[in-house]
């Protein structure tokens, strides 16, 4: 079944040579059925690439999924034009009275910064706050996952001696948990950060159940609230050349920057980087669509408590 989106959003087209099922909101309107409503809280600065990619990440699954994407109001965006953002999202304070399936919440380049420091912190704050009363499941991702945790949980970030930046190799725990129903015992996944959700810490809190971890790049997944929330510290919704890109970026910016582990063949930046995570960032997605969002939330959510 397709994402459902706006019929003139940019990225569109691109999802379609990419032969996945969009639909647009005329024909959407005509289908019997009530979608699964998700929100975008889309906190990063190349807001189109990051709606790219979570859409194709969102598709893979037979539920017909209406995306909305949502700003904040207390940050002015530097890199996508205003248009885009006045005719594609909407801001916290325009939706906050509706309710949703599913919420995901984004990573932000703000990760070497105290959360207090962030200049939207106070209205993501109310966000996640909100999110335990309007929605079923939230998704928060990388920085999102770790001002999550440290929101809800207490438990804060620490700097790392060198960026985590590369594709790790990961184990599965608690196999039996329908989050990493289909997983291999081992898998990939994309990293990019200078911090940490500290594992140890997240170990010792009962409230959390840690789904996933890498003896190179720590924590990866977590959960809470039977699923209500879920963190994830990674990217598995990063393209190909994600990484790519980001290396050359800093490269010539003449920032210190190690080469992107497992992630050139012969570690030659001049190769094509290999998509070895692709199959498991579509499991993780679908499995939370499926059995987090879809499986639990009531046909009707108008007076549904949380």
């Amino acid at each position: 079944m397709p994402i459902r989106v706006q019929n003139d959003l940019p990225v569109r087209e691109i999802l379609e040579k990419e032969n996945i099922f969009v639909m647009d909101e005329h024909r959407a309107m005509h289908q019997d059925i009530r979608p699964i409503k998700i929100g975008l809280l889309n906190l990063m600065p190349l807001k189109e690439d990051t709606e790219l990619q979570l859409l194709r990440s969102l598709s893979n699954t037979p539920l017909q999924v209406d995306v909305v994407f949502v700003t904040v109001s207390s940050h002015q965006s530097k890199n996508t034009p205003t248009s885009h953002l006045n005719k594609f999202y909407q801001k916290f304070c325009e939706i906050r009275e509706e309710k949703f399936d599913g919420f995901i919440i984004t990573g932000a380049p703000v990760e070497q910064m105290p959360f207090e420091e962030v200049d939207y912190w106070e209205e993501l704050k109310e966000i996640m706050e909100w999110s335990k009363t309007h929605v079923t499941s939230t998704l928060h991702l990388c920085w999102g996952a770790q001002a999550g945790i440290y929101y809800h949980y207490g438990i804060d970030k620490a700097s790392l001696d060198h960026k985590v930046f590369g594709i790790f190799w990961h184990r599965v725990l608690n196999r039996k948990i329908p989050l990493v129903r289909g997983f291999d015992d081992v898998f990939l996944a994309p990293h990019s950060r200078h911090t940490e959700t500290p594992l140890e810490a997240v170990r010792k809190d009962p409230r959390l159940t840690i789904l996933a971890e890498s003896e190179e790049a720590g924590l990866f997944l977590a959960m809470a609230q039977n699923g209500r929330q879920i963190f994830v510290m990674g990217h598995p919704e990063y393209d190909r050349i994600t990484l790519d890109t980001e290396y050359k970026r800093d490269l010539s910016k003449g920032l210190p920057i190690e080469m992107p582990r497992n992630y050139y063949p012969q570690d030659d930046p001049e190769n094509k980087p290999l998509l070895t995570w692709r199959a498991a960032a579509n499991n993780l997605y679908t499995n939370w669509l499926n059995y987090y969002v879809y499986q639990v939330t009531p046909y009707d959510m108008i007076g549904t408590p949380f």
